[in-house]
């Protein structure tokens, strides 16, 4: 968290955090439909369930290290811009849990007095 004297801190460009969440899964469904395949299609060449890859796509399960490995390997883009976008949509979902930031909030003035 960035503090700056008379700014108040959710008002700090890097302290704030996106309204609306948006999967990878939603990016890779872009990627799909540019490239002029099907849903069915690119989950048959990567050999997966056609079910778990609609999952992921629809954001009801994560991009996990395998499919971004597949991915990689069936559309020829890194890996890991697909984990690194799962770990920012963790990050952001995470943030917006106002309990689990009360946690953090509580973790950390404990780790100030040592």
């Amino acid at each position: 968290m960035i503090r700056a004297k008379d700014v108040a801190e959710e008002r700090i460009a890097n302290n704030m955090i996106s309204s609306e969440l948006i999967h990878p899964g939603e990016i890779i469904k872009d990627e799909i439909m540019a490239r002029g395949l099907t849903q069915k299609e690119l989950a048959q060449q990567m050999g997966v369930s056609y079910t778990v890859f609609n999952e992921i796509l629809n954001g009801k399960r994560p991009v996990t290290t395998e499919y971004a490995l597949l991915l990689e390997a069936a559309l020829g883009t890194d890996a890991n811009i697909w984990l690194g976008l799962q770990a920012d949509y963790n990050m952001q979902r995470f943030k917006q849990d106002r309990s689990f930031m009360k946690r953090l909030e509580k973790i950390r003035k404990i780790a100030a007095v040592f």
